[in-house]
């Protein structure tokens, strides 16, 4: 098994449980402009791509909705607010978080939500978390699966991609990884399951966060 001493994290579905703030953000917002709401089951269909592209898939008929751009700002203005009304880590994530940093690994997270909420959350729950990167079209770094995120973490962390993993939930995180040249491992307890993982490329799984601690080493 290769070993690794550098682990890039997707947030959403991987250290986080953030379902519920989320789809409690986009009904309220969706109530606020009198359109029809969404279960939690659609939610979880409509997250991986970004905030906006949830909303995109939420709102009915998309961006070309002429109420989209408010409907999207109540959304931004409401999960600021209640990002951290139910969310919580995975069982077992902040005793790996804690594990790896012991053993010197460097760790950070790269994520389509927004940037504000993506180190809010990060800063609130893993302290041991080096680098956090989210969502900001003003610094021209292109979301997931775009490698950006990912190559400016590796800068700021100062580490090499021949000793770096990615570990995500979803397809977004299995194309992310591959176009940054990085090798996935894909978990089980997230968004998406074992069968759709497989369709979409993934090889190598854990069922439970400490079984990460296999892959640290060097």
């Amino acid at each position: 098994m290769i070993k690794y001493n550098t682990f890039i994290f997707d947030l959403d579905g991987t250290l986080l449980d953030t379902l519920a703030d989320l789809a409690a953000s986009v009904n309220y917002a969706l109530r606020a402009h009198q359109m029809p709401e969404h279960s939690i089951d659609d939610v979880r269909r409509f997250v991986g791509n970004g905030v906006k592209k949830l909303m995109e898939r939420a709102v009915p008929e998309g961006i070309g909705n002429p109420l989209f751009d408010i409907t999207f700002k109540t959304f931004q203005e409401h999960y600021l607010e209640h990002s951290l009304d139910t969310t919580h880590p995975y069982e077992g994530i902040p005793e790996l978080l804690q594990e790896l940093k012991c053993r010197g690994c460097r760790m950070a997270v790269v994520s389509n939500k927004m940037m504000k909420a993506t180190q809010q959350l990060c800063h609130h729950f893993f302290p041991e978390i080096d680098v956090a990167i989210g969502e900001n079209e003003t610094m021209g770094i292109r979301r997931k699966p775009a490698p950006d995120t990912v190559n400016n973490a590796l800068r700021l962390l100062n580490a090499e991609k021949e000793h770096a993993v990615y570990v995500g939930d979803s397809d977004v995180d299995i194309e992310t990884a591959k176009n940054s040249e990085l090798s996935c491992i894909s978990v089980l307890w997230g968004f998406r399951d074992m069968e759709f993982l497989t369709h979409h490329g993934a090889t190598h799984f854990v069922s439970k966060p400490m079984e990460l601690l296999d892959y640290a080493g060097l």
